[in-house]
């Protein structure tokens, strides 16, 4: 680093459910990730979470997020110390109880709504409540209630499904966590256009994530598939040849090959895409295209190499009665010891 270099004063800190703040570090205090620091809370107070990032990193996050640097203006008080800690677990040991409280305050006031989380600040002076629910809820008599009972700030922030999924966090079914409760922030919608684009089959068992709605992944690959798909042809059902009508099968869209069978005919023929749209025009202008048979293409088979290791395997080398043979050898010294005595 240049001798006048200057660190960015600003941190970021992560805190329960992928929740991710910036926060000034004015005093420089040398900070790595994974630390735990107070910070002020937003409502006065101080809070406690885990540092995520530092230096010019923040920087491009900042960017990404589009946050300015004076929007920025809580600030780090210090790295936590062990009382913090103490008082910041028992905040989070408080909060299965408290939401449990709060979710049969909603039952007895027959509000429809589910109270999915809690989120206590770690001095104890503000709770943030998580809630689900289909359309907009008159909650004013629950907070007096709430407050009435646990003594401290309320508030109650709506929630998506795909936001709740996150906060509970879970594992997915690539047996990965999922993708919301680590590194997602934003969620983009996803339709059932991306699964057929893709080739997959609209099961909504497999389609749907944890919260119910179909799942984020599908639309990772998705840009990779619809700039791959420019080159095949769409909506294609049958090719007029001299043996008949072929009936598209299925498609590679990487490979661009697509299959095709004729009617009583089990084996698919596979053919290019680009001669597919050859094909295609033949038929347009009231041609018939030869036998798909000699348009197929030739798919190698995947070749099988066989190994051969350099070391040896030593498994089942020794024998299974070789501590018999020595324990009959001590046994007959020992009878001959006492023979001889």
């Amino acid at each position: 680093m240049p001798s006048n270099y200057k660190p960015f004063q600003v941190t970021e800190i992560k805190f329960k459910g992928s929740r991710k703040e910036f926060f000034l570090n004015n005093d420089n205090i040398y900070l790595e990730i994974g630390e735990l620091v107070a910070v002020e809370g937003p409502t006065g107070g101080f809070d406690v979470g885990h540092v995520s990032l530092t230096g010019e990193l923040v920087r491009i996050q900042m960017k990404r997020r589009k946050t300015a640097l004076d929007q920025v203006t809580k600030k780090i008080y210090r790295k936590a110390t062990e009382a913090d800690v103490e008082k910041w677990n028992a905040a989070k040991g408080m909060e299965w109880e408290t939401m449990h409280k709060a979710r049969k305050l909603a039952l007895d006031l027959r509000l429809q709504m589910k109270i999915s989380d809690v989120d206590y600040q770690a001095d104890k002076t503000k709770a943030t409540f998580f809630y689900t629910a289909d359309g907009r809820v008159d909650f004013r008599e629950l907070i007096k209630k709430m407050a009435e009972s646990f003594r401290i700030r309320i508030e109650m922030r709506q929630i998506g499904m795909r936001q709740e999924a996150g906060r509970l966090g879970g594992i997915g079914s690539c047996g990965r966590e999922l993708c919301c409760s680590t590194w997602l922030t934003n969620f983009k919608t996803v339709s059932t256009a991306a699964a057929r684009y893709q080739n997959l089959s609209l099961n909504t068992l497999k389609l749907a994530g944890q919260c119910g709605k179909l799942k984020c992944c599908l639309n990772y690959e998705l840009d990779t598939y619809l700039d791959a798909l420019k080159d095949i042809p769409d909506r294609i059902e049958n090719l007029d040849t001299e043996a008949g009508y072929a009936r598209h099968q299925k498609t590679d869209i990487f490979k661009k090959i697509m299959w095709f069978s004729y009617q009583g005919d089990e084996n698919w023929i596979p053919v290019k895409a680009a001669r597919v749209k050859e094909i295609m025009a033949m038929n347009k202008a009231g041609k018939k295209a030869p036998n798909l048979k000699e348009e197929a293409v030739q798919i190698a088979a995947p070749v099988v190499v066989e190994k051969s290791f350099d070391y040896e395997n030593v498994v089942g080398q020794d024998s299974l009665t070789r501590l018999d043979e020595r324990s009959k050898g001590r046994n007959n010294q020992n009878r001959n010891q006492k023979n001889r005595n």
